[in-house]
């Protein structure tokens, strides 16, 4: 897509339609060979359909009289003729414009996916993800599948039209004229239609996104529902967007249904006075049988085209509501990569915090306030306290997740902000509380995203590590046991376990842990706590715990509350300082408050 062009919220001063038939065309315009060609075929389908109408001409006034004994042949071959040219037209055309449709389509959603994967953490805490995932399979496919409907139907029934107009002209222009007369009446007809079923169709498709967010919100919360009888509020909220849907659906029906009589009468009342004007005309012997009942032909095949076209500027219209719902999608502002400098390995992982402030949007409370402290390379150091006392906000700045009000962070002493963001994660490995897997094997998880794949050696060893290996080996197929839809098949325990494999095995040098324990029993958590402390040897860590009985080895524990750091030191210089964190020790502090 070309670079030159706005974003449809900058778009202000021309047409929105005229905008988003830019857009459209900036990814149809790579292809305009195909295109010409399919323009050329539709232009020969069009003009077989007034050699219909001419050929009815020599036929009555000199087929039927026995004056012309080749017509007998000749002309039953020239209907045969133009048939089979039509079919063969329509067929190439048809077959090029869904080429073009589909790799357009292949091209919008990987642009789509691009911009998905470079959103920002924020974009995706406020995003539906249901009417992402609608904007991905409904909308793209109408933007596609209805662009190529509508200008195949525009081009071959206009060019349709225009050939049988001229043929019109050829027989009569004072018919011809009269036939013209109708038109702006019913243009203007069409436009008030197309203007209601554009807002009609912009609903059906908010409705439709409505409708697919509700029954994956029934699939995934199912249990809660049964749990907490919530039928009858899933029914409700199902039967409000299926009636409104219904309605919806209706009024493009009777918008579509009223247009076609409408245009008929008008038609109708053309013919008939077409009929009144050729009948003075033959009684002044100005018009033949022959050329009347051509001229007839010709304009009884004009509502055809007609109606086509007025049929497809509905369609239209929903296709540019999707494809507005589509470049919303592309033009949402990128996750900010400005950093161009590479730490190149073996970063030390000195990680420094200077005068930190964070502010969340559409909030005047400080999440995070004046928080400065050096993390010294091999050091492990946990963060505790209250739950929303900021731990998780601070650790999500290091991979820049989200980015501080004011202050910075520095990586041996470069500031992130400095550095590519690739390589900046490719630095840091996380396990936290709700780790996410892909519906893929054990040892794809595990592996996920490395550049190098580790062998089945290393996996085992990540996986002894972590605690998890007498489960895999149990499995019939081991470390290629698909595990389902975010790790479904396993339980809590078991996916932490994976998670923590996962961090394992990317060798980092910077460990972060988010209560990476939280869901393992006593025994496994120790077995696992002597597997961390052996890999995090010589590796800047970081822990996030509200268990202390898991942190009293660190080097530093930093105690934080309403965003601020309170107190420092290790677990012994704490307890004698017999604040915050003594206190916390005393009442066996084991869940988030």
């Amino acid at each position: 897509m070309s670079s030159k062009l706005k974003t449809h919220k900058e778009y202000k001063h021309n047409s929105i339609e005229s905008y988003f038939w830019k857009r459209i065309y900036s990814f149809i315009r790579s292809y305009w060979i195909a295109i010409l060609l399919a323009i050329v075929l539709l232009a020969g389908s069009a003009i077989t359909q007034p050699g219909l109408a001419l050929i009815m001409r020599p036929l009555l006034d000199e087929g039927f009289a026995g004056e012309n004994t080749f017509y007998v042949w000749i002309i039953p071959l020239s209907v045969i003729g133009l048939i089979f040219f039509r079919g063969i037209c329509n067929f190439c055309s048809d077959y090029l414009l869904a080429w073009i449709a589909n790799n357009i389509l292949l091209r919008i959603r990987k642009d789509m996916f691009d911009s998905l994967l470079t959103l920002s953490d924020s974009n995706f805490k406020i995003a539906n993800t249901r009417r992402l995932l609608n904007k991905f399979i409904v909308d793209a496919s109408n933007i596609t599948g209805l662009a190529t409907e509508v200008v195949t139907v525009i081009i071959r029934e206009s060019l349709i039209i225009l050939a049988l107009l001229g043929v019109l002209f050829y027989i009569s222009w004072k018919l011809t004229l009269i036939a013209v007369s109708v038109l702006p009446i019913s243009i203007f007809v069409t436009q008030i239609f197309i203007k209601r079923l554009r807002w009609i169709n912009r609903n059906t498709i908010n409705m439709n996104a409505e409708l697919t967010r509700i029954i994956c919100e029934c699939i995934d919360g199912q249990r809660i529902i049964k749990l907490f009888n919530g039928y009858q509020t899933e029914k409700k909220r199902f039967d409000f967007v299926s009636i409104r849907l219904r309605r919806f659906a209706m009024r493009a029906s009777i918008s579509d249904a009223a247009l076609a009589p409408i245009t008929q009468f008008c038609i109708a009342c053309l013919v008939a006075l077409v009929i009144a004007v050729a009948l003075t005309q033959a009684t002044h012997e100005s018009l033949t049988v022959g050329g009347f009942a051509s001229f007839v032909t010709a304009l009884a095949q004009i509502p055809d085209p007609v109606k086509r076209l007025n049929n497809i500027f509905g369609k239209a219209q929903k296709m540019l509501v999707a494809a507005e719902n589509v470049f919303s999608l592309l033009d949402e502002k990128k996750e900010r990569n400005n950093g161009t400098q590479i730490l190149r390995s073996p970063v030390r992982g000195k990680i420094q915090f200077k005068n930190l402030q964070f502010c969340f949007p559409n909030s005047n409370h400080y999440a995070l306030q004046d928080i400065s402290f050096t993390i010294h390379p091999g050091q492990t150091v946990a963060l505790v306290g209250r739950s929303g006392s900021g731990k998780t906000t601070l650790i999500n700045m290091l991979p820049r997740f989200i980015s501080a009000t004011s202050g910075e962070i520095l990586l041996d002493d470069v500031p992130i902000q400095k550095l590519d963001l690739i390589n900046l994660r490719s630095h840091l490995s996380i396990v936290d509380q709700n780790s996410i897997f892909f519906n893929d094997t054990i040892a794809a998880n595990i592996a996920y995203g490395m550049e190098h794949q580790p062998n089945k050696k290393q996996i085992k060893s990540a996986l002894e590590a972590a605690s998890l290996i007498k489960f895999v080996n149990g499995l019939s197929k081991g470390i290629e046991t698909k595990i389902g839809e975010n790790a479904t098949l396993l339980s809590v325990g078991e996916r932490q376990r994976l998670a923590i494999a996962r961090a394992l095995i990317k060798n980092a040098p910077i460990l972060i842990l988010d209560e990476a324990t939280s869901s393992l029993d006593n025994e496994s958590e120790c077995a696992i706590q002597d597997s961390l402390e052996q890999f995090s040897r010589e590796k800047t860590t970081i822990i996030i715990a509200h268990r202390l009985s898991t942190i009293q080895n660190v080097d530093r524990i930093f105690v934080m509350d309403n965003g601020k750091i309170l107190e420092s030191g290790t677990h012994s210089e704490l307890l004698k300082f017999n604040g915050t964190y003594a206190l916390l020790y005393r009442m066996k502090f084991r869940k988030i408050i």
